[in-house]
C-alpha cells in the first residue's frame, strides 16, 4: 500500500493503472455475480426475470447511493484530509460515516414500507411478476443496513490510498456469493429452493461478513483507525461529507429514475420485452464497473492533490483517467454491439426477449465509451468537491431519455427502437457537458476562493 504522501507526487498514468487495476477487477467480478444470479433465476422462468427487472432499479439506486454518491463523498473527504496531513480529523470523519449510513438505511426502509408495493405496481408489476418482485424486496430492504455500512466504510479505506483491501474483500465475497446464490435460488443439495429470495439472502450474507471484516481492519490495521476517543457528532465533518454526497446523490436518483421510467415504458410492450430490457440493463451494468475502478482511484488521487493545493495535477489526473475509462468501455461497447446474441443467449432464448435485448445493444452500446468517460469524471469530481456540473449533466440526460421517452411513447405512440435512440442521445449530451465543464475550470472554485482571500 502506498502512503498518501507518495501518491501526491508519483507519475499519474502508471499510478492510475496500479491503483485502478485491482478495483476494476473486483468490480468486474462483483458484477459477474449479478449476471450469474440472473442466469440462475432465468432457470425458474420468464416471470422471475421480469420480477428482477422491476426490482433492479430500486436495488441499484440504494447501492449507487451507498457506494457511489455517499461512499465517493467519504473517499474524497478522507483523501483531502490525508492530503493535508490531518489524521485526527480523518478518524473523526469515520464516525460520521456510521451515523450517515444507519440514518439513510432507516430512511430507505421507511420508504419501502410506505410506498414499495405502489412503486412496483406503477412500474407494471402484476400477477406472478409482482409476487416475485415483492418476495425479493421483503428481504433485501430490511437487511440492507450492512450494505450501507460496508460500502461507506470501503470509502474510508480508499480515501487513505488503500485499493487492495476493498478489491480482496469484493473478489472473495463474490467467489462465495455465486455458488451460494445458485444453491439458495435453485435448491442445490440439502438446501431449500428459495427462488428469487435466495438471491437476496446470499447478497446480504456476504455483505454481513465483509462489514465485520472491514471493521476489524479499521480497528487494528488502518492508518485511519476506528477509535472510541474520536467518537462524537461533528456537524462540520458531516457537512464536509454531505455537501458533496447530497448533491452527488441527485445523480443516482436521476439515473435510476430514468431506468424506472424506461422499465415502465418497455413494460408496455409485454413481459418478454420487459425481460429483454432487464437482461440488457444487467449486461450494461457489467461494463460500467470497469469505470468504477478508475473512478474511485481518480477520486482518491484528486482529493489528495486538492488537499495538497495542487489543482494542475488534479485536472491532469481527471483527463488522463477519463480518456482511459472511455477507451476501455468503448471497446467493450463495440464488442456488445457487434456480437449481442453471444451474451444474451446466456440468459434467454425466447425470441422476443432476445430481440429486445439485441436491439438495445446495437443502438446504445457504441456510445458506452462516452458514458464511461463521463461517469469517471463524476467520481473524480467528488474528490475535487465539485459535483455540480456532472449532476447537471445527469439531469439533462434524464430529461432527454426518461422525460423525452415518456412523451414519445404516451403522446406519439413511439416504438422501443426510438426509446433506445433517446438513450444514446442522452449519453452523448451527458459526456459532453461533463467534460466541457471541467475543461473550463469547474474544479478550481476552491483555488479561486483561496486567491480571493489572499491565502
Amino acid at each position: 500500500m502506498n502512503s498518501p504522501q507518495a501518491l501526491i507526487s508519483a507519475p499519474v498514468f502508471p499510478l492510475l493503472v496500479r491503483m485502478a487495476t485491482p478495483q476494476a477487477t473486483a468490480f468486474f467480478v462483483q458484477s459477474a455475480v449479478s449476471i450469474a444470479e440472473i442466469w440462475f433465476i432465468g432457470k425458474l422462468g420468464t416471470a422471475g426475470l421480469a420480477g428482477m427487472a422491476l426490482v433492479f432499479p430500486l436495488m441499484m439506486l440504494m447501492q449507487m447511493l451507498a457506494g457511489g454518491a455517499l461512499g465517493g463523498a467519504v473517499t474524497g473527504a478522507v483523501a483531502r484530509t490525508m492530503g493535508a496531513g490531518d489524521v485526527a480529523r480523518a478518524e473523526s470523519l469515520l464516525w460520521q460515516v456510521f451515523i450517515i449510513a444507519i440514518t439513510l438505511w432507516l430512511g430507505f426502509l421507511g420508504l419501502y414500507f410506505l410506498i414499495g408495493d405502489t412503486v412496483l405496481i406503477l412500474l407494471g408489476g402484476e400477477g406472478e411478476v409482482l409476487r416475485q418482485a415483492l418476495a425479493y424486496t421483503a428481504i433485501f430492504f430490511p437487511g440492507c443496513v450492512m450494505i450501507w455500512l460496508y460500502k461507506m466504510m470501503l470509502g474510508v479505506v480508499r480515501g487513505t490510498g488503500n485499493m487492495r483491501l476493498p478489491a480482496v474483500l469484493m473478489i472473495a465475497g463474490s467467489a462465495v456469493q455465486v455458488p451460494l446464490s445458485g444453491a439458495l435460488i435453485l435448491g442445490w443439495g440439502p438446501l431449500p429452493q428459495l427462488g428469487i429470495q435466495g438471491a437476496a439472502i446470499s447478497l446480504l450474507t456476504i455483505n454481513f461478513i465483509n462489514t465485520f471484516l472491514c471493521i476489524g481492519y479499521l480497528v487494528y490495521r488502518s492508518p485511519v483507525k476506528l477509535r472510541l476517543s474520536a467518537f462524537g457528532v461533528r456537524v462540520d465533518l458531516l457537512a464536509d461529507i454531505l455537501s458533496v454526497g447530497a448533491l452527488a446523490a441527485v445523480s443516482p436518483f436521476f439515473t435510476v429514475s430514468s431506468m424506472l421510467i424506461m422499465t415502465g415504458l418497455v413494460g408496455r410492450f409485454g413481459v418478454e420485452a420487459l425481460a429483454g430490457y432487464g437482461i440488457a440493463a444487467r449486461v450494461e451494468f457489467l461494463v460500467i464497473p470497469m469505470v468504477f475502478g478508475l473512478g474511485v482511484s481518480m477520486n482518491t488521487l484528486i482529493g489528495l492533490s486538492i488537499g495538497n493545493g495542487d489543482f494542475d495535477r488534479a485536472e491532469r489526473i481527471g483527463f488522463i483517467g477519463s480518456l482511459s475509462a472511455g477507451v476501455i468501455t468503448g471497446i467493450a461497447g463495440v464488442l456488445l454491439a457487434l456480437f449481442p446474441e453471444f451474451w444474451i443467449h446466456f440468459f434467454s432464448t425466447e425470441p422476443q426477449t432476445v430481440a429486445i435485448a439485441k436491439e438495445y445493444f446495437v443502438i446504445t452500446a457504441p456510445f458506452f465509451g462516452l458514458m464511461g468517460a463521463g461517469l469517471s469524471l463524476y467520481f473524480a469530481s467528488q474528490g475535487a468537491k465539485a459535483v455540480g456540473w456532472p449532476v447537471t449533466a445527469t439531469a439533462t440526460r434524464f430529461l432527454i431519455t426518461a422525460a423525452g421517452g415518456w412523451v414519445l411513447v404516451t403522446q406519439f405512440d413511439g416504438s422501443v427502437t426510438q426509446l433506445f435512440m433517446l438513450v444514446s442521445l442522452g449519453i452523448v449530451v451527458y459526456a459532453g457537458m461533463t467534460f466541457l465543464a471541467i475543461y473550463f475550470g469547474a474544479w478550481r472554485k476552491e483555488e479561486r476562493q483561496r486567491l480571493d482571500h489572499g491565502v
